[in-house]
């Protein structure tokens, strides 16, 4: 298993962190997702997985939820 935070920004309420969390949940060998919501700011999102996974998908999903992926903040295994 592998744990990577993400730093998201954009979120302001329980709304945008159910829409993130949804959206990632949907990456193969995702585990859980959970999120430091600091509203208006950049949020922590940890996300727990079989293995290490790609930035562009991580990227893509948190674009679909209508959110900005603003950086990798780090990864333990």
């Amino acid at each position: 298993m592998t744990t990577t935070t993400y730093a998201v920004s954009g979120m302001t309420c329980g709304h945008c962190t159910a829409a993130v969390t949804e959206e990632l949940s949907k990456l193969p060998g995702v585990q859980d997702v959970s999120i430091d919501l600091n509203a208006g700011g950049t949020s922590a999102v940890r996300v727990t997985s079989e293995s290490a996974l790609d930035e562009t998908a991580v990227r893509d999903a948190v674009d679909e939820a209508g959110y900005e992926l603003a950086g990798t903040q780090g990864a333990t295994a």
